[in-house]
């Protein structure tokens, strides 16, 4: 795509089309030093103005300020001048409160911290408590008590260093990784005016250190937070902060991380950590001394002790993390209570999302920031492609809100966010918008209209299907105990060794084939769509396979592998997907596949057939893709399931009949 063709369409206002070739200019440029890339992106900005996407050509004009080319910096900081002078959907923006300092309920989101941190703590200190007390009857014997308090103590004086040495070990890390640069509030406050009035009010306020801060040269916008103790506490940001975000939403997301700070929430995270160590260090001293000889009746005990321990352990695994959600819940209330701008923050996080997605877009690979501090960040990068694609596309702030009737009311959401360390997008938005009501102001996304669409979704058709996909989710496993159940009920009145050993195979085969039915339904009538209708879908699960066509570009490779990952992005005008390929030659086909074939197809335009799913990260597996230069890359999902379950069967028949005869 020439860059002159972008230029024409601009010049005879052809807007909408000037960006799509702008756009597709730009990504396909290898050298974005280059005069082309800086005169494309240049253009861009007026084609934006000309689409009246005014955010996004002040986003641009944020990275233009930046560049190592003088001309550019100079022409970007005159557009700068321009654009705030231009209406935009921001002069739209909800509202702040006039003053700081008022007090927001949280009407229960998030429960209580304290409560949770205390019952966590309490929990996890009981399991250990209670696993340490079981081994001292159960062994009754000196030296293997002894061997597990020296481990119990390896292990608390090894996590009482880290906690206080893990700063300094993270600098060293952040240094290495990302360059992190430490800078002084003064310089924060040249990027962030707000920014540098929030840090001292808070810290001055809570009678605190001003924390050690760091920016990351990447455009990748994140913040996280760390440290031993508040007052040694780091603050860190990525430069993409600066440029995808306003002052006010900056100032909003460093009290959101002044709130973890407050709170102590690495010092508590650090301690439950260990708690749930020890359990795990228990269970695997006892199972170790469960298979050693002696008395049957103490073995035998001992290896309970041990299955007790890891049901502990894996218990305490999930009260972290719904301790570090409630975390986040509490650092937005108290970012929304410092500020007296939930608005604000609710614009940072739709945008975090869309600065993940666009930044995501330019990359072939993903980026080693975002993967690396997903724990740590305000934003679970996995859910930003819903979010990002409707704040991409849609004009009306409201219309984003859409996305979030997922998030608020699909149950496979409230399933998928037991494991993740955030909470969903759509209910920090909905717990922040309560709060904006509170201060008397008009909310930034019309949670009431979501909240309102969501009670009209379909009951049945939200529950039944998953309760059943719950079901469907185990269907190899069901099979295989039923053809068991049934070969030991038929064995007690004619005993045959050929139906115990063939039934469950046969019952396993059934499951995997009833499995793959429902996840992999009929494609020959996929409807063509786009990326954000497909998002935008509250029944969508992560189970049941949504037959679709979509027509874009495939950007790069998808984040399941790297250098020689053989998932794709596919782009098209509404957003961004993961698509997953799967070879007939299975992992080996699939490297192959990375390593040889994936470099020429990123760049090509292309229409995919395939499956969307909807979890926390929305993707397509992939049936088949179709270039512009006639390439037609085949994917078989569905081939693995049925070759896997048809074989099960035939072998479990095979071997009822072969034993049977015998």
């Amino acid at each position: 795509m020439s860059l002159q063709s972008g230029l024409d369409a601009l010049k005879q206002k052809r807007y909408q089309e000037a960006v799509e070739l702008l756009e597709q200019f730009c990504r396909n440029c290898v050298d974005s030093d280059s005069s082309d890339y800086l005169s494309a992106q240049m253009w861009l900005i007026k084609a934006y103005q000309g689409t009246g996407e005014i955010e996004k050509a002040k986003i641009l004009c944020q990275k233009l300020m930046i560049s190592e080319n003088p001309q550019t910096r100079s022409w970007a900081e005159q557009a700068s001048q321009s654009l705030r002078q231009t209406p935009s959907n921001a002069s739209q923006k909800a509202g702040r409160a006039a003053s700081t300092g008022m007090k927001l309920t949280m009407g229960g989101v998030g429960g209580s911290l304290v409560l949770a941190s205390g019952v966590t703590m309490a929990l996890l200190f009981g399991m250990v408590l209670a696993l340490a007390l079981s081994l001292v009857f159960i062994l009754g014997s000196n030296d293997p008590l002894q061997g597990l308090a020296i481990a119990i103590g390896i292990t608390l004086v090894f996590n009482i260093a880290a906690f206080f040495l893990s700063p300094f070990l993270m600098d060293l890390t952040q240094g290495w990784l990302y360059q992190t640069r430490w800078v002084e509030l003064a310089e924060v406050e040249s990027l962030s005016p707000e920014t540098a009035k929030i840090i001292r009010q808070v810290c001055q306020q809570k009678n605190l250190k001003i924390p050690r801060l760091g920016i990351i040269n990447d455009q990748n916008p994140t913040a996280f937070t760390y440290g031993s103790l508040p007052n040694s506490a780091r603050l860190v940001v990525s430069q993409g902060l600066f440029t995808y975000l306003d002052d006010d939403e900056i100032a909003t997301v460093y009290a959101h991380e002044l709130g973890h700070i407050v709170h102590w929430d690495f010092a508590v995270m650090t301690v439950a950590s260990t708690l749930v160590q020890i359990c795990y260090l228990i269970y695997s001293t006892a199972r170790r001394f469960g298979r050693g000889g002696g008395d049957n009746k103490i073995k035998d005990a001992i290896q309970t002790a041990a299955l007790v321990a890891y049901v502990f352990y894996v218990a305490g695994t999930y009260l972290l993390l719904y301790l570090s959600r409630t975390r986040e819940y509490f650092a937005d209330h108290f970012a929304a209570e410092s500020t007296a701008n939930p608005n604000g923050l609710s614009r940072a996080l739709v945008k975090i999302a869309y600065g993940i997605l666009e930044e995501g877009s330019r990359s072939p690979e993903p980026s080693r920031l975002i993967e690396g501090t997903r724990a740590l960040g305000i934003y679970d990068h996995k859910a930003a492609a819903s979010t990002g694609t409707a704040y991409r596309i849609a004009s009306d702030p409201q219309k984003v809100g859409r996305v979030f009737l997922w998030d608020m009311f699909n149950p496979w959401g409230w399933w998928m966010e037991l494991n993740s360390t955030h909470p969903l997008t759509g209910k920090r938005v909905r717990a922040l918008s309560t709060y904006a009501e509170q201060l008397g102001l008009a909310t930034e996304f019309d949670m009431g209209r979501v909240i309102g669409e969501g009670k009209t979704l379909s009951k049945s058709r939200l529950y039944g299907s998953f309760f059943l996909d719950v079901v469907l989710y185990g269907a190899e496993t069901i099979g295989f105990f039923v053809g068991l159940v049934m070969s030991m009920i038929l064995w007690s009145s004619s005993p045959n060794t050929g139906l115990v050993i063939g039934a469950p195979l046969i019952g396993l085969g059934i499951g995997i084939v009833i499995k793959a039915l429902v996840m992999f339904p009929d494609y020959k009538q996929a409807p063509e769509t786009d990326i954000l209708t497909l998002m935008s879908d509250p029944y969508a699960s992560p189970l049941r396979g949504q037959p679709a066509k979509l027509k874009g570009q495939l950007i790069g490779r998808g984040d399941a592998g790297y250098k020689f990952g053989s998932d794709l992005k596919i782009q098209d005008r509404s957003g961004m997907l993961y698509l997953r390929y799967a070879s007939r030659f299975g992992p080996i086909g699939n490297f192959l596949f990375g390593m040889k074939r994936v470099q020429s197809l990123i760049g090509e335009q292309v229409a995919a057939v395939g499956w969307f799913r909807r979890g926390v990260a929305p993707w397509m597996d992939l049936i088949q893709l179709k270039s512009e230069n006639g390439t037609i890359v085949n994917s078989y999902h569905r081939f693995w399931s049925f070759l896997l379950g048809s074989g099960s069967i035939i072998l479990g028949v095979v071997l009822t009949i072969f034993l049977s005869s015998r």
